[in-house]
């Protein structure tokens, strides 16, 4: 028997996270911040955690399992404007709760349209022509064209800003870049890349938007990975590909210009992280309530209440740093160094959160049978990417100290 109302028996449905009618927005957001939106924009965000359950929920495991994507999901996330809410960057609050609700669903999911969103089209908004969002944003706001992000290098991630390799020399109307980018999401079935190149003339970093389809472009899917598994990470390499002027993006006149896009994804990462706290919360205890030993539910021994709570503490103050970082957003007043300590901050107690969470489903936490290890495993990778805790931790130092501790 059950021991919570509506809910599946355990052997059908712990195995994945729960329905949304499971948990009240009470339980999951202890300190009502949901309650800081409009009711229309809480309404908006009830129907799309509804449709994440309903449509998106359901085909990730095998995909996490077989690295490989689901396209069928494309038409879904389509018809919820994801990427015109972020690409156009007129309502952080409600962008940051739409990313919390699908990364409780799969942070890989949520990571594909963060970059085709809050990377590539928000760049073309940001620093293009009219003439740029007029040929490239329709196509990506209704993801007819996937697009992606190429920044980091084999040998240059941290540092990149310094030591990129890559190089765009200008021959007249068009530029010729050379180079190898490293861990480009969707990259291997992109339909346009902006690529971060070297001038060769000033030294300067300028964004380029290269068609995949361009001689001397290449794409080699990254095999064998533990995190993020639906996400189709690629070494892409340039051979003297050809790129036109007019792709060139004019608002994208030094790495600075290229720091303002990071900024804004150190944002949308630090939404992720409170995602998967959640759904870290979701698994525990819904695995705690349903699973009997000695007798009885195991959410009734004092070490398991202690662990829900500090994930829900986690995850609730993850989730109050995001918001505050929001309205920091929409005023206009967010600091590189306020988006580099909400992200080291939050997904720091995002992997105190997944090591709690999985330790509550005991054995059955490292099978990807059951949903908790593949949060676990997709919490490293956000860990890492759009600036490590490491590198966001020295950002704010130097804003605090005035002395730069890396180069």
């Amino acid at each position: 028997m059950s021991t919570v109302i509506d809910s599946p028996e355990l052997g059908s449905a712990a195995a994945d996270a729960t329905t949304p009618e499971f948990f009240t927005g009470s339980t999951n957001d202890f300190f009502s911040y949901e309650d800081l939106l409009t009711p229309e924009e809480r309404q908006l965000v009830a129907e799309a955690r509804a449709v994440f359950e309903r449509d998106v929920r359901p085909v990730v495991a095998e995909h996490w399992n077989n690295a490989t994507f689901p396209f069928e999901i494309i038409p879904v996330l389509t018809a919820l404007n994801l990427v015109e809410l972020c690409a156009r960057g007129n309502n952080f609050l409600l962008h940051g709760f739409m990313t919390l609700e699908l990364s409780r669903v799969d942070a890989s999911i949520s990571t594909f349209v963060g970059v085709h969103s809050g990377l590539f089209a928000a760049a073309i908004a940001q620093l293009g022509t009219d003439d740029q969002r007029e040929r490239y944003l329709d196509d990506a706001i209704s993801l007819r064209k996937i697009g992606a992000f190429a920044l980091t290098e084999p040998e240059h991630g941290s540092d990149v800003s310094r030591n990129m390799e890559t190089t765009a020399t200008r021959f007249g109307d068009s530029w010729t870049l050379n180079g190898v980018k490293r861990w480009i999401g969707s990259g291997t079935f992109a339909a346009n890349v902006l690529v971060w190149a070297r001038d060769t003339a000033d030294d300067q970093i300028k964004g380029f938007i290269v068609s995949s389809a361009l001689d001397g472009f290449t794409a080699e899917k990254i095999e064998n990975k533990i995190a993020l598994r639906i996400v189709q990470n690629a070494t892409i390499t340039l051979d003297h590909v050809v790129v036109a002027e007019r792709d060139r993006l004019p608002g994208a006149t030094s790495f600075r210009d290229t720091n303002r896009l990071l900024t804004n994804s150190r944002v949308w990462v630090g939404w992720q992280t409170v995602g998967l706290q959640f759904a870290t919360y979701d698994y525990a205890l819904r695995y705690a309530l349903e699973r009997q030993q000695f007798g009885k539910p195991i959410a009734s021994f004092q070490l398991v209440q202690e662990k829900l709570v500090r994930i829900l503490e986690n995850a609730t103050t993850s989730l109050g740093t995001m918001v505050r970082i929001a309205q920091l957003q929409q005023a206009g007043t967010l600091r590189p160094e306020h988006a580099a300590m909400a992200k080291a901050s939050a997904s720091a107690r995002m992997r105190e959160s997944v090591a709690l969470g999985r330790s509550v489903l005991g054995g059955n936490g490292i099978s990807t049978s059951w949903g908790m290890a593949r949060v676990f495993a997709d919490a490293e990778a956000l860990y890492t990417y759009e600036g490590s805790y490491e590198i966001n931790t020295l950002v704010v130092g130097r804003a605090i100290t005035g002395i730069s501790a890396f180069q």
